[in-house]
């Protein structure tokens, strides 16, 4: 049965601050404006100014490894690629069909993995997000509903949107999430404080093989592992997979193969929490 979704929390708020470009963006708008209320034939090159900052903004938003926006982790610390360590995040689910199989996967390579679970699907799935902590992976905080306009929500609905997968992912598994990726990995200025506010660490990744929409496993496994090495953090996915030409998701005949190489490089997949511990 589908558990009901808990009531957001009060963030508790602390000691943010923005990314360089975003705290000159906040300098530059009343600067502008004023200089027009003072100048009112400065308007076309006011508005320009202010349209080339905002078209700027907007890219860093559609690069999800862009750290312009704010602290973003791209690949594991120095401390685990000394460990010789590597990350596989596996975003989307849980999804019933999918994700018990890729347990048993990890399971047989003794491999551990961080899954990024949406909210909803975890409240229709409570037992399959126990069985994931159960095992030694995490869960951590991937939206409530992954909606494709996650990016263009405003604060309160980016508060909103985490508070209640936090609550619900926390309820169901008894461990809060400690990371949080945006849906596609998508996001715009808003988002970082949100995230100093509920105490999350925002991940993208290293590498990715597109195995949403990419429908032949050899590719996805040649992009994932070309050029893999210690301190990558390597998505995936259990929700929304491709199928292959035989009807199985991607991911049941990519990841045997890149655990495999994994194994073969001397690397050790762990969470992200044991990388950043």
């Amino acid at each position: 049965m589908p558990v009901s979704s808990p009531a957001p929390q009060p963030a508790t708020g602390a000691g943010w601050r923005p990314a360089p470009l975003v705290a000159g963006s906040l300098i530059l708008h009343p600067l502008v404006l004023g200089a027009v209320a003072l100048q009112t034939s400065l308007w076309p090159w006011g508005l320009s100014i202010l349209a080339l900052n905002h078209l700027v903004l907007a890219g860093a938003g559609l690069w999800p490894r862009s750290k312009l926006l704010g602290a973003n982790h791209t690949r594991l610390p120095d401390t685990a690629v000394a460990r010789g360590e590597i990350a596989l995040t596996i975003d989307d689910g849980p999804d019933p069909l999918v994700t018990p199989g890729v347990l048993d996967v990890l399971d047989a390579h003794n491999a551990k993995a961080t899954f990024f679970c949406i909210g909803e699907r975890a409240s229709a799935y409570p037992d399959l997000c126990r069985d994931i902590v159960r095992r030694g992976h995490a869960v951590e905080n991937h939206s409530h509903s992954h909606r494709h306009s996650f990016s263009l929500s405003g604060p309160r609905r980016f508060l909103r949107e985490l508070q209640v997968a936090q609550a619900t992912l926390t309820g169901i598994t008894g461990q809060a999430p400690t990371f949080f990726r945006a849906p596609a990995g998508l996001r715009n200025p808003f988002l970082d404080r949100v995230l100093s506010q509920l105490g999350l660490q925002l991940a993208s990744w290293t590498r990715r093989g597109f195995d949403t929409r990419e429908r032949d496993p050899m590719r996805v496994l040649h992009r994932l592992r070309h050029g893999m090495r210690a301190g990558d953090i390597v998505l995936l996915h259990d929700g929304h997979a491709a199928r292959t030409a035989s009807g199985q998701p991607v991911i049941f005949e990519v990841l045997p193969g890149l655990l495999d190489s994994i194994a073969s490089l001397g690397l050790r997949p762990v969470t992200l929490r044991q990388a950043f511990s």
